[in-house]
């Protein structure tokens, strides 16, 4: 959260907020944060977690691509793994978080790092193998298990992100790719130091709105 920079006294919105774990966060800290998320589900265990105790955030439902709020409304914007890779149209995303950005405003979020489509999810020796082309960019369906689809994850590469970015009329400040944490030493789903050694598993844009 410190790529936002200074968040007190800020209008922040969440995109993809579930739960709003980010959002009660930035409310401690002293935003004024608003958590957006398409799943009710998700927001009524955000709700839940509120009357258990902690700050208050405003939570709405409604999906990325068209944002219910006014033109330059938020003083910061991020999302944190949630909402942008969702989104089969991500640039429309792009282009309506600048659009409730007031100038001067920031925006950030992160994303499954690209590289990690193209190997196998496995934490050991078969996860270094590439199977799958980078440039590959059918999207990930999961399925229950009557074999409806439950969710899809869209691969965009790094490239795909930046012109979207400045395709929407943000100014990019930064990609960051996490070094995997030396106190780091266990593994959890596909992830462990092997891994994360070697390649990046997240990807952070920062971008304003000039």
């Amino acid at each position: 959260m410190h790529f936002l920079g200074d968040v007190v006294g800020k209008r922040v919105l969440e995109i993809g907020c579930g739960s709003a774990p980010c959002s009660r966060w930035l409310a401690g800290a002293g935003a004024h944060p608003v958590g957006l998320d398409i799943s009710m589900g998700m927001l009524a265990r955000g709700v839940a977690a509120m009357d258990r105790g902690g700050p208050r955030v405003p939570l709405v439902q409604a999906g990325a691509e068209a944002l219910p709020f006014a033109d330059e409304s938020f003083d910061l914007a991020c999302s944190a793994f949630g909402g942008v890779p969702f989104v089969a149209d991500s640039a429309l995303v792009m282009r309506e978080v600048a659009r409730v950005l007031k100038p001067g405003g920031r925006w950030v979020f992160s994303v499954n790092h690209p590289m990690r489509w193209i190997f196998l999810d496995d934490p050991g020796e078969a996860g270094l193998v590439a199977t799958v082309s980078y440039f590959d960019r059918t999207p990930y369906i999961e399925v229950d298990a009557d074999g409806t689809p439950t969710y899809a994850e869209h691969h965009r590469t790094i490239g795909d992100r930046v012109r979207e970015i400045v395709a929407a009329g943000l100014t990019l400040v930064d990609i960051v790719e996490p070094d995997w944490p030396e106190w780091l030493d266990r593994e959890w789903g596909q992830w462990s130091p092997l891994r994360g050694e070697i390649f990046p598993g997240t990807a952070i844009f920062v971008a304003e709105k000039r």
